[in-house]
């Protein structure tokens, strides 16, 4: 296997995090004593990965004076600047050099997942692109009709709980998923998803029981914040 790589996507504006995100980049807000990326470049460190790559675009300098080349945590960080705003995936395509497989993920999220064991699989089963998938549960906050063709009630649900399985924005990729991405254009995670499918690419769902957290809503940074607190040693390596 090759040196390990990973790529953090860091150049959003995180605006479904305001007001916290009003002055500072959403990979900088912090969860305990740490920004929330710090985390996740710690836990990289951990599981041996020595070269990231971190996408950036809005306060990308602010963001570049906190990591620095990534020596605090004895790995060597890197900057792809997007011009313009490209998407979860466009921002691949700006990257040169990158291995044969390596990590894409989220710089705002809070998981336990072992992203050395993830990729590894990942190189093992071949695949092109391999998603870490969580489920998760969503209380539905309206009563829920349900009707005939003719528009007579048949049944209904006081605030029902559904279960949905949803990315959790951690990818291992090969590098031959780049031929999919146009050059300079705003490409997302979903648009590049359809478009695997249609080429009939096999996509690996991979479903991780552990911790995870998305931090983009106040809600769940909120929650995020006294999860750390509990699970401190576990989360921070």
């Amino acid at each position: 296997m090759s040196e390990k790589c990973a790529v953090i996507l860091a150049g959003g504006k995180g605006t479904r995090l305001r007001p916290y995100t009003i002055s500072m980049p959403k990979p900088l807000v912090p969860i305990g004593d740490y920004p929330i990326m710090e985390i996740v470049v710690r836990q990289l460190a951990y599981y041996g990965f020595r070269r990231i790559i971190i996408t950036v675009n809005h306060q990308a300098d602010i963001i570049k004076a906190y990591f620095g080349n990534g020596s605090k945590w004895g790995v060597d960080i890197i900057y792809s600047l997007e011009d313009k705003p490209l998407g979860t995936m466009g921002p691949l395509k700006l990257i040169p050099d990158l291995p044969d497989n390596f990590l894409v993920i989220n710089g705002d999220i809070l998981t336990d997942l072992d992203f050395g064991e993830f990729i590894s699989n990942h190189e093992k089963e071949g695949y092109i692109f391999t998603i870490s998938a969580y489920n998760r549960k969503h209380r539905v906050d309206y009563g829920v009709l349900q009707y005939n063709n003719e528009f007579l009630l048949t049944g209904f649900e006081e605030k029902p709980l559904l279960d949905y399985t949803v990315s959790m924005g951690v990818y291992s990729v090969s590098k031959k998923v780049l031929k999919h991405i146009p050059q300079n254009e705003y490409y997302g995670f979903d648009q590049l998803m359809l478009d695997l499918v249609r080429s009939n690419q096999k996509v690996k769902v991979a479903i991780f029981d552990g911790y995870w957290l998305d931090i983009g809503r106040p809600n769940d940074y909120e929650k995020a914040v006294d999860d750390f607190n509990r699970m401190k040693g576990t989360l921070l390596k």
